[in-house]
């Protein structure tokens, strides 16, 4: 009796949450350690299903760096790396659209489903999602001249048509996605996962793009989980050196999702067990929450 009252209470807790996000798109980064360990990636599954069944639109998009690379390395593919992103030849993009939007996706989707779900993989490429063109990065040599930088079909979200996410999550269907886009000439590219569920977020105008990572969040000077920022606070913590390395990229990405439509970002660890849910149907959520302006 204690066990089912201490759910009861929990339930009644939630329901002004569940209320409050009732109709609204979710979009959801899934990637990281959330993504490889079993138990972690199981619970993934049950609340992503949790969440359509309370009356929740998530919109899934996930990574796959770690399978890719596992690929390339059985099929004695080389990879090279510049400034994280992956270098990319027309033979090795082929080998990336099979892994992302094949084997990936279904896992991902196949998670959702044995939990009793509806979910149906797609990729960017699909219904014209994600049109995007090759990443523009440019570095300086050791003379300290400025030069471009030749990533190959690595490319960014020129313009998102969410009529086939729209499609999908009105027939009561959860949108898994891999982040591959289409070119103008029709070609492939490898697009970071992170960057396209930004764009995706702001194209649907989503309530919440949740950034599931390996870390808590923005951490303060002192090492301290900060719970919420502003965005002029964000890019004050990037130019005075408080918001550094790999964290920079996915706060613009944030900054981005926020200033093309969505109401807020958040980056939570996704190592903690239903992160998504205690971020969405909790009081105090465990991650850094990103608002507009």
């Amino acid at each position: 009796m204690q066990e089912a009252q201490e759910r009861a209470a929990v339930l009644a807790q939630a329901l002004p949450f569940l209320r409050r996000y009732a109709g609204d798109t979710i979009v959801v980064k899934y990637g990281g350690h959330a993504m490889v360990d079993d138990s972690l990636s199981n619970a993934f599954g049950h609340d992503i299903a949790l969440l359509k069944l309370v009356g929740v639109n998530p919109v899934i998009v996930h990574g796959g760096g770690p399978q890719i690379s596992a690929m390339l390395t059985r099929l004695q593919i080389p990879s090279t790396f510049v400034d994280g992103l992956r270098v990319t030849d027309a033979a090795m993009v082929d080998v990336i659209e099979m892994v992302l939007a094949g084997k990936v996706n279904k896992q991902v989707a196949g998670l959702i489903n044995q939990a009793g779900a509806l979910a149906v993989g797609i990729s960017g490429k699909d219904g014209g999602l994600i049109t995007a063109r090759r990443l523009q990065r440019t570095t300086r040599d050791a003379s300290g001249q400025e030069r471009a930088l030749d990533l190959g079909f690595v490319g960014e979200p020129t313009h998102i048509d969410p009529r086939v996410l729209y499609a999908l999550s009105g027939s009561g269907l959860i949108p898994v996605v891999a982040p591959v886009g289409i070119g103008e000439a029709g070609e492939t590219y490898n697009i970071n996962a992170d960057t396209a569920a930004g764009a995706i977020a702001g194209a649907v105008h989503a309530t919440r793009l949740l950034m599931l990572t390996d870390v808590p969040g923005v951490l303060d000077e002192t090492g301290a989980l900060i719970p919420e920022l502003t965005a002029e606070e964000a890019r004050r913590g990037i130019a005075s050196g408080m918001i550094s390395g790999g964290m920079i990229p996915k706060v613009e990405t944030c900054l981005e999702a926020v200033r093309s439509g969505a109401r807020a970002a958040v980056i939570l660890d996704g190592r903690v067990p239903h992160a998504c849910l205690l971020e969405l149907f909790t009081e105090a959520g465990p991650g850094t929450l990103i608002r507009g302006e």
